[in-house]
């Protein structure tokens, strides 16, 4: 049986050194501060924005909300954008997505500073990855993975790891990460010819494609290590992911649940770059 790699534990450690960085920057008078960009009222962007906020206020994070109706124009949230870009006091932004139809999201994306972007969304933050250069930070999803491999001390170097997905929210960067960490990758996709021949190669699998229930026995094997980044919700309102946890849990050697894996862990990540961004602007 599969050894179940809460994400829970993973974050609270996460947390702790986020704390230690906060604490120290506060004594220095620099209080770290999140933005928080939200157009319109969609539920799940409330919902994300109030466990951003909870969280921040644990670690001793400020969080600024920029809130525009459904209905604003592409200048006023450009104008937003700029504006946080200008704010000494903002070491961050969150900008929640997706955009509504009216508004022209990748130029938004395009005007939000590197430096300020914690959530990896920008060319200069997915360039740093691709680079390994400390330019902006990793999408957090992606980073939420490498957090979840330190924390159960999973030897990357030498291991072949594969992806599956290629999303510049997940996939691309994920594989990008595992190099820096000396692991060979293999980036997969739905259209890859005999993908689960492909996944049982891995040693580390990462599965992002986006589709529920979409992995099974037939792509594993025994001694694995599968990071489950899916978030669905099947027939019955239950949150699941890529893949089928209890029918792959007979196999691998450990993998992340859904609910309770590496989305537990994507806002501590979140806060974390909160933090390293104050402490980049003080040494600037």
């Amino acid at each position: 049986m599969a050894q179940v790699w809460k994400g829970g534990p993973a974050a609270a450690a996460l947390n702790a050194k986020t704390t230690e960085k906060v604490g120290a920057l506060m004594a220095r008078g620099i209080r770290p501060t999140l933005a928080i960009l939200r157009v319109g009222e969609r539920a799940d962007d409330i919902s994300y924005e109030n466990g951003a906020c909870r969280r921040a206020e644990t670690l001793g994070i400020a969080v600024l909300k920029f809130t525009l109706p459904q209905t604003a124009s592409q200048k006023e949230l450009e104008e937003t954008i700029y504006m946080v870009n200008d704010d000494p006091r903002i070491h961050g932004v969150l900008l929640l997505r997706p955009l509504p139809p009216q508004m022209e999201e990748e130029r938004i994306v395009s005007l939000l500073a590197p430096e300020k972007d914690v959530d990896g969304i920008t060319d200069g933050s997915l360039c740093g990855v691709f680079t390994g250069k400390a330019t902006g930070f990793a999408p957090c999803t992606a980073q939420a993975c490498m957090e979840v491999l330190d924390y159960y001390k999973a030897d990357c170097a030498g291991k072949r790891a594969v992806v599956v997905g290629r999303s510049l929210v997940v996939g691309r960067p994920a594989a990008m990460l595992l190099l820096q960490k000396n692991a060979t990758v293999t980036l997969c996709h739905t259209r890859t010819e005999e993908l689960a021949a492909r996944m049982r190669e891995g040693d580390i699998v990462i599965a992002a494609a986006g589709r529920r229930g979409l992995f099974g026995a037939e792509s594993f094997r025994e001694g694995q290590i599968v990071l489950d980044v899916g978030i669905h919700f099947d027939e019955e309102g239950r949150m699941c992911g890529d893949v089928r946890t209890a029918e792959v849990s007979e196999t691998v050697k450990a993998i992340t649940p859904v609910p309770g894996g590496i989305g537990a862990v994507t806002t501590a990540v979140l806060m974390s770059h909160v933090a390293e961004a104050a402490g980049r602007a003080a040494k600037m």
